[in-house]
């Protein structure tokens, strides 16, 4: 594996973030942006009473009020995931007709006290989507298998997630 070099950090436009002036350890917003999620042709969920999480190098990942979700397309799966600031994370696969993405939501149910924010809330890796939107515009999924940032113009990057960005 190629390990790419610490980036510079692009410049930012006005009334842009730049994920390199995000913190670490990583944080939780309450954020007011009207999010929304189509799968399979369907509504998956839609808010505007989401909490964002943020940290140096990552898009903001958002999570939705369960009550904001169709929960009838999400099935809890085997899966799970430990995060060193968020504590333990499960897995939902998302079923609509005959499609299936495996492992594609996750829900911290019982998160740290510094994530309290998040607890019970779903977020959705954004490249297992039809379509995800931050007020209106179109979101490029984080790159990689492991993280789900949402990349909007919003925020300047690079953004860690392609290869040799391990390290970031």
């Amino acid at each position: 594996m190629v390990e790419l070099a610490h980036p510079v950090p692009d410049p930012c436009l006005p009334r842009q973030e730049n994920a390199w002036s995000f913190p670490r350890p990583s944080i939780a917003q309450p954020v007011r942006n009207h999010l929304k999620i189509i799968y399979n042709g369907h509504t998956l969920a839609e808010t505007t009473a989401a909490v964002r999480t943020i940290e140096t190098s990552h898009p903001p990942t958002f999570y939705f009020p369960p009550a904001d979700v169709d929960l009838s397309l999400l099935r809890e799966s085997s899966s799970g995931s430990n995060c060193e600031w968020k504590g333990h994370a499960r897995y939902f696969d998302i079923r609509s007709g005959d499609r299936v993405s495996r492992n594609a939501a996750w829900a911290y149910p019982r998160p740290t006290l510094s994530f309290a924010l998040i607890t019970g809330f779903i977020a959705f890796y954004p490249q297992a989507m039809d379509l995800c939107l931050v007020d209106g515009e179109a979101v490029v999924p984080q790159a990689g298998t492991f993280y789900g940032g949402w990349i909007t113009s919003a925020v300047a990057g690079p953004f860690k997630g392609p290869p040799g960005t391990e390290r970031w």
